[in-house]
């Protein structure tokens, strides 16, 4: 599963992420990080990724629009890289699972 991480999460959270993910990559390692949200959600379609966002205009998107691609909502409030890399290290079998859902668009972490 290949995971986009958007503007609002540290690019230092890839290396943390690789060992489990380990097709994590930042928007800012694509030199996307000013693109708007439109087209983030273009290249991640164009290009079979699952956005991984704090942004709640993603998911509307996804309900709007529904998928590919799929987004993952980080929806917790300010929270340090380490918080955010301890949530998705321990829902990677619920990520997984999400991954392969053909029913869903949106994943939900808290």
């Amino acid at each position: 599963m290949k995971l986009l991480l958007d503007q609002n999460l540290s690019y230092k959270l890839c290396d943390k992420l690789k060992n489990i993910f380990p097709e994590v990559i930042h928007v800012k390692k694509l030199g996307l990080e000013k693109d708007n949200d439109d087209d983030l959600w273009e290249f991640a379609k164009n290009n079979s990724f699952i956005i991984v966002t704090k942004d709640s205009d993603f998911n509307e998107k996804a309900v709007i629009k529904g998928f590919p691609p799929k987004t993952i909502w980080i929806k917790k409030g300010n929270c340090s890289t380490n918080e955010i890399e301890k949530i998705l290290k321990n829902k990677f079998l619920e990520i997984k699972n999400f991954s392969e859902d053909t029913q869903n668009s949106i994943l939900i972490l808290i």
